[in-house]
C-alpha cells in the first residue's frame, strides 16, 4: 500500500519561465516591484501586533480579595486594576524598611 502525501507538491518556474513572469509582472502597471527603498521601509507584522513590551514586568498571580475591596476599586472604572496596583506599590514605600 503506498502513502499518499497530505502536502502538495510545490513545483518552482525554471529559468526561463522565471523570466517570462517577471517581465509580466514589470508591464503590469499596477502589479510594480517594490523599490529597494519600499522594502527597507518595511516592517515585520509581528512588530506591530499587540501592546509595546514593557519594561517594568509584572508578574501574574492568584490572589483572594474581600468582596468589598473588589466593589470599590470596579466602582472606580476602567484601569482599575492599575489603580489597585498603585495603591499596593504606595503601601509597600511607605513600609519598606530603608538600610
Amino acid at each position: 500500500m503506498s502513502k499518499i502525501s497530505k502536502r502538495s507538491t510545490i513545483l518552482m518556474p525554471t529559468a526561463e519561465e522565471d523570466k517570462t513572469i517577471t517581465a509580466a509582472a514589470k508591464s503590469d502597471l499596477d502589479a510594480q516591484p517594490l523599490t529597494p527603498k519600499q522594502l527597507k521601509a518595511m516592517v515585520p507584522i509581528r512588530a506591530l501586533r499587540g501592546r509595546p513590551r514593557s519594561e517594568n514586568k509584572k508578574l501574574l498571580v492568584s490572589v483572594r480579595y474581600s468582596p468589598e475591596v473588589i466593589a470599590y476599586f470596579k466602582s472606580t472604572g476602567e484601569g482599575w486594576q492599575s489603580r489597585m496596583d498603585g495603591v499596593l506599590r504606595k503601601y509597600v514605600t511607605r513600609h519598606s524598611r530603608s538600610a
